[in-house]
Order: structure tokens, then sequence, then C-alpha cells
């Protein structure tokens, strides 16, 4: 699998399991639609839990983009996944990167982290969905919106990247040769 890096380059391609374990690729995902947005999400991730709604309603804003959510956190099982969407009501289909060789490749080592491609492909943006603001506040300023907006409106897209922030994917322990304070 290749990496992804610059936008406008196409992004690696991937077939996951859902939680049900049916594989879905994100290529048959995409087809017959404009394009996809791909959000690299956990369960267990507070930054997360408050995109719930925006996720939920997703489908019903943006037909004619396919939602591929991905969980990718270390350690976090499918049983674990199925039993927090059934708690928080969760409607978005989830699929499993168990060894989290897709946010590898696509370079991505926190949640949520999101990205919009076109029907080919091709990346457009990539960062935060907003500046984690909630958006009766008057500092809230959408990131992924605008870039969908864009895009579909055949415009350039303004901010094609934002910086992205959450909960790692990975924990990275690690001992130090020896004790602070020696």
């Amino acid at each position: 699998m290749s990496r992804n890096g610059n936008i406008g380059e196409r992004v690696a391609e991937f077939t996951l399991p859902d939680l049900d374990g049916r594989s879905s690729s994100l290529e048959d995902t995409i087809a017959g639609r404009r394009g996809a947005v791909v959000v690299f999400w956990s369960g267990v991730c507070s930054h997360c839990r408050r995109y719930d709604a925006y996720l939920n309603d997703f489908a019903a804003r943006h037909d004619e983009l396919a939602l591929v959510v991905v969980a990718s956190r270390q350690s976090e099982s499918a049983g674990e996944l199925r039993r927090t969407a059934a708690e928080r009501g969760l409607r978005f289909a989830i699929l499993h990167d168990t060894d989290r060789r897709v946010a590898h490749a696509w370079q991505v080592e926190q949640t949520p982290r999101v990205f919009l491609v076109d029907e080919s492909g091709k990346l457009l943006y990539r960062g935060a969905i907003d500046n984690f603001k909630y958006p009766n506040d008057p500092e809230h300023e959408p990131y992924l919106e605008p870039a969908i907006a864009d895009y579909l409106a055949g415009r350039p897209i303004t901010r094609a990247e934002t910086p992205s922030f959450g909960c790692a994917i990975e924990a990275v322990y690690y001992q130090l040769p020896k004790p602070l304070g020696s």
C-alpha cells in the first residue's frame, strides 16, 4: 500500500472489514458518487464523540458523497466498537483497521482526522472537521464543510489542509535509560 502524500494526488486504496466482518473497499464505496469523506475515528476518543451527531447526519446533508469511517485506534476491538455504536446511537458504518495499516498509509496519528477525496480518489482536503468549537460559539470555524461546498460547486478549495487534533491511535511507551533526577 502506498502512502498518501500531497493534495491533488490519489490516496492509497484500501479494503477493510466492517464491524460484522463484511469487506468494503474505498473504491466500491465511492462508486456512483462525487467522492467521499474518510474519517479516522475512535469510539473511546472524546474528540470523536463530539462529532457523533455531525457524522450521523452527514448522509442527509451530503448524499452525493460517501462517508467512510475508519476505526484504527490500537487495541479497540470490533466488540467494543459495536457496543459504542449501539450505546451512542451511531447510524454510520464503521470499518475496522485492526492493525492500523491504513492509518499508517494515510499518515494518521490521531482521531478524528478527515480527508475529502473526489470520485477518482484524488485528495482534496485533509485535516480537522472544525476548530473544535461548537457551532453556536462565535469563534467556531468550520473547515471540512467549506471544503465540501467549494468542491461540489466546482470551485478550487480555499483551504485544502488544516491541523488536526485529538486522541493518539497508538500508545507510545518507552523506558528512560535512567530514572529522572539521577
